[in-house]
């Protein structure tokens, strides 16, 4: 663990290198960069589209990359990446070459962890049925998958690098209520990880409802990481608000364009200062490089004000013990969802400053 008060894990992307699969079903050459790039304002004063800059329009085959990421991230206060892992059943994966060769080099040294994102994945526009085209689906054949799944992230779970708590492994699962039997899943999990010299797997349900943290922990999860990106439109829009949005998504497939501050007074919770919920920083949200006019969009994001919500929600951890003093930032580099920190041509390094202001802050009081 490094020396910060408070330890910022952050999630990220692996999706920068063309794959055979996204050559099949977007056209060859596709990355996520396909999306950043074509992206275009929506309305006056929309910022995009949104150009990397010290980084460029990296390729995570490139190890040099990979180093210069997690050197950044060091400077300014981030403990490790958090890197989306994909396993769909039946031991097939996808995006899984960065961390392999971050894994198999030992380069960078930095820490890391996994978030299991158990979900399959769709062709958002609608069918003439009206149906999304899955592309890959996600299935949960049964035990013998699970135990191959441990299998192939043994190597990982024993890594120097590996981030724990209690000396236990950190595993993320993104979909928890969508396991057939969270419980006995776990469980196997479990008895696998002392079988191989582990003290056992820190498990960690992500969920958008602060009210689901009980039923995750009675399914075995030790830990909770909560999201509260779109809590603004529960707690901040009156009934008819609500009902207008409903009718924008589903009749005129439209999103909602709010306020950074806005929705950012509810980014915080009081269930944050529980030992066992991890909370989320988030420094914005643009959906539509992806998604188009669909997709939910926050405006008028600042580093300053960014800053401020990172202290709210320190101060929030900042009792707890040491190592599970944890906050999520999301995220590293989810760039077509305008959700990143890595520093673009507008603000620079302007939000990883404003993170490690915040540290320095809290750590000095």
């Amino acid at each position: 663990m490094n020396s910060n008060q408070v330890r910022v894990i952050a999630f990220y992307l692996p999706q920068y290198h063309p794959t055979a699969e996204n050559d099949q079903w977007w056209g060859k050459g596709f990355t996520e960069w396909t999306n950043v790039g074509k992206a275009r304002p929506l309305f006056h004063g929309h910022y995009q589209p949104r150009v990397p800059a010290d980084l460029g329009y990296y390729d995570l085959r490139v190890p040099e990359t990979r180093i210069e990421q997690a050197e950044m991230a060091e400077k300014y206060g981030v403990e490790g990446f958090c890197y989306w892992h994909y396993w769909f059943g039946n031991g097939r994966q996808l995006l899984q070459r960065p961390f392999q060769e971050v894994l198999a080099s030992g380069k960078p040294d930095f820490p890391f962890c996994l978030s299991w994102a158990n979900h399959s994945w769709e062709d958002k526009q609608f069918s003439k049925e009206g149906t999304h085209r899955v592309l890959m689906e996600q299935l949960y054949p049964g035990e013998a998958d699970e135990t191959a799944h441990f299998n192939t992230l043994l190597p990982a779970f024993k890594d120097h690098r590996y981030i724990c708590v209690d000396d236990k492994p950190v595993f993320m699962v993104y979909n928890p209520f969508e396991l057939p039997d969270a419980k006995r899943f776990i469980g196997l999990w479990q008895k696998l990880a002392r079988e191989n010299g582990l003290k056992g797997i820190h498990f960690i349900g992500q969920t958008n409802n602060a009210n689901e943290v009980q039923v995750l922990k009675g399914m075995g999860f030790d830990a909770v990481n909560i999201v509260r990106l779109f809590d603004f439109f529960k707690q901040d829009y009156s009934l008819l608000e609500k009902v207008h949005m409903k009718a924008m998504r589903i009749i005129f497939k439209r999103g909602r364009v709010v306020d950074y501050a806005r929705a950012a007074k509810f980014f915080t919770g009081t269930e944050d200062r529980e030992t066992d919920c991890y909370p989320t920083i988030i420094p914005n949200w643009d959906h539509s490089p992806r998604s188009g006019r669909k997709g939910h969009i926050l405006i008028h994001s600042t580093p300053e004000k960014f800053k401020k919500h990172i202290l709210q929600t320190f101060a929030n951890v900042i009792h707890k013990p040491e190592d599970k003093r944890i906050v999520f930032l999301k995220s590293w580099n989810e760039w077509a969802e305008g959700n990143y920190m890595e520093p673009d041509l507008k603000f620079g390094l302007s939000y990883l400053e404003a993170l490690k202001e915040a540290m320095n802050e809290t750590s000095q009081k």
